[in-house]
């Protein structure tokens, strides 16, 4: 009778909970119960979807205590969460952070991979070279710098925080001996300056000109221009000051005009939109990369710009020079 129970029992009626009689069976045979197993990279997977959400949407946060400034101005940057991502991935070893990674790399490269890869600009013989310069206030060697600025061959220096202006004298008036100055921003010349001016930017003080510079090409108008400061939680002052130099660019009936400085403000920041409107920029037309400026030792933004209308962009590039807290932008023309 134990033999024939047995054998009753091991081909009884299957249970609900997957067994026959007491014995269990199937794949878990033999094994207690376990939860589903939950896919590697989830928080991977989220960071890269969260990443791809400030990627395409940064433009819609409110620029509140120039909270939106601060993320366009950053956004370049943040392709570099995409190899950190694809990283961490490979290191899970889960194919889905690793799809989730391509996500942002997408969206990162339809915004700023144009600026490798972008048409080759116009060719000929420049008809103007132009270079800017932050000086630093407190640069122990000036003249060191402009120095450096000059060797590249610029018919147009601009230069702002000038500070030690005998020095700086000294050393480009004899190829550039043209020379107008307001406040701490100055334009030196290979050719004749005229009607120089202070423009009022809403500072409180004038820290920006306009003169017309006679190339012998023709009449160009140059505006030198250190705009306001932007500060983390403070980009009021900036703002004003861009408005205000976007309202006198779009009044000024030159049909040739450059826009020369530090204008505090990104390339990628919504707060640079209303003078890309009227101006295009040398950097993005005719230069190769994001073109970044500050730091000088590790330069991780763009605050510093050449504009441009009526005049074809034909280079543009970032030089490195001494005792600057900035890089130099240089880029030239023709027409």
């Amino acid at each position: 009778m134990g033999d024939l129970g047995r054998v009753v029992r091991r081909f009884a009626v299957p249970r609900s909970d997957g067994r026959r009689g007491d014995r269990p069976y199937g794949p878990s045979a033999g094994r207690p119960d376990r939860p589903p197993r939950r896919p590697r990279g989830r928080v991977l997977t989220g960071a890269a979807v969260l990443l791809t959400a400030v990627l395409a949407g940064h433009r819609a946060v409110p620029n509140v205590r120039g909270l939106g400034s601060l993320l366009d101005s950053a956004t370049p940057l943040l392709g570099l969460g995409v190899p950190l991502l694809a990283l961490g991935a490979l290191l899970r070893r889960s194919r889905l952070a690793l799809v989730a990674a391509l996500l942002p790399a997408t969206v990162w490269a339809a915004l700023y991979a144009g600026a490798w890869v972008r048409p080759a600009p116009a060719q000929g013989t420049p008809t103007l070279r132009v270079a800017s310069q932050n000086l630093r206030a407190g640069n122990p060697d000036p003249a060191a710098t402009v120095r450096d600025l000059a060797a590249t061959g610029p018919d147009l220096i601009a230069l702002q925080e000038v500070a030690a202006v005998d020095r700086v004298d000294a050393t480009l008036v004899g190829d550039h001996p043209h020379r107008a100055s307001v406040s701490t921003v100055a334009l030196y010349s290979r050719y004749p300056i005229r009607d120089p001016a202070g423009v009022d930017t809403g500072l409180g003080w004038t820290r920006a000109l306009r003169a017309v510079v006679a190339t012998p090409a023709g009449d160009v108008t140059v505006y030198v221009v250190h705009l306001g400061s932007a500060r983390a939680g403070d980009t009021a002052t900036r703002d004003e000051t861009v408005a205000a130099l976007a309202a006198r660019i779009r009044a000024d009936p030159s049909p040739r005009l450059v826009v020369l400085g530090d204008l505090n403000t990104a390339s990628t920041d919504r707060v640079f939109t209303p003078l890309t409107r009227l101006l295009g920029d040398a950097q993005a037309d005719a230069g190769r990369g994001f073109g970044f400026t500050w730091p000088a030792a590790a330069p991780v933004t763009r605050p510093d710009h050449v504009l441009y209308r009526g005049v074809t962009a034909t280079a543009a590039g970032v030089l490195r020079t001494p005792d600057s807290d900035h890089r130099a932008v240089t880029a030239t023309f023709r027409w």
